[in-house]
């Protein structure tokens, strides 16, 4: 049975790692420094991710990474620009990854009584995925006017952003207590709570 802690979740994630290496190579090999180094920035954080952090399943290493390569081909194609819903879903999806990671790495040590209270789990990981939104719109705002480029459209998209944010932080905090409740049952092979938070996983 699959489950999230299934080896070829990690499998793809080094895969998705092998596809942001070969765009960065591209990107130097037309001169386009500074797609290259929003690329290397993407390929060093994802990348870090998924060598230094053993105590998650290997599902979220796969969902880093392809937010990773979503962000990417965002900014390397312009597609944040494009006529559609890529910039929304990228948003949605982005905040979803990062915050189902690092919520579990943050309150590893409550997990035991966030099975206990599931409301309770559920509004304190949305509500920490909402920040991670917040904080990620104003990095743009910043990145607007460091790279003096238009990074932010207008004050609509600003909210509509805030939204999908707000919506990935939502499915995030299901998705998370779902995880949590396979990874507490007593037939899991991932541990119980005291291996969540104090050893890696299985991830071989």
């Amino acid at each position: 049975m699959m489950t999230t802690n299934w080896r070829g979740y990690r499998v793809a994630a080094w895969v998705g790692q092998a596809l942001l290496t070969i765009a960065v190579i591209g990107a130097l090999s037309q001169g386009k420094w500074q797609n290259a180094l929003g690329l290397a920035l993407f390929l060093v954080a994802s990348l870090a991710f998924v060598v230094m952090v053993d105590r998650l399943p290997t599902l979220f290493d796969f969902l880093f990474v392809l937010a990773a390569l979503l962000n990417a081909g965002g900014w390397v194609f312009g597609l944040f620009y494009q006529p559609g819903l890529y910039d929304e879903i990228v948003h949605a999806f982005t905040t979803f990854a990062v915050t189902l990671a690092f919520s579990f790495l943050a309150y590893s040590s409550m997990l035991t009584i966030f099975r206990n209270h599931k409301l309770l789990y559920l509004l304190t990981i949305t509500s920490f995925g909402i920040a991670i939104g917040a904080l990620w719109e104003v990095t743009e705002w910043t990145a607007g006017i460091v790279l003096s480029t238009e990074v932010i459209g207008s004050l609509d998209d600003t909210i509509i952003d805030l939204i999908m944010d707000s919506l990935g932080a939502a499915i995030a905090a299901i998705t998370g207590l779902w995880t949590l409740q396979e990874w507490m049952r007593p037939s899991a092979t991932v541990g119980n709570q005291a291996s969540i938070a104090n050893s890696p996983s299985d991830r071989t």
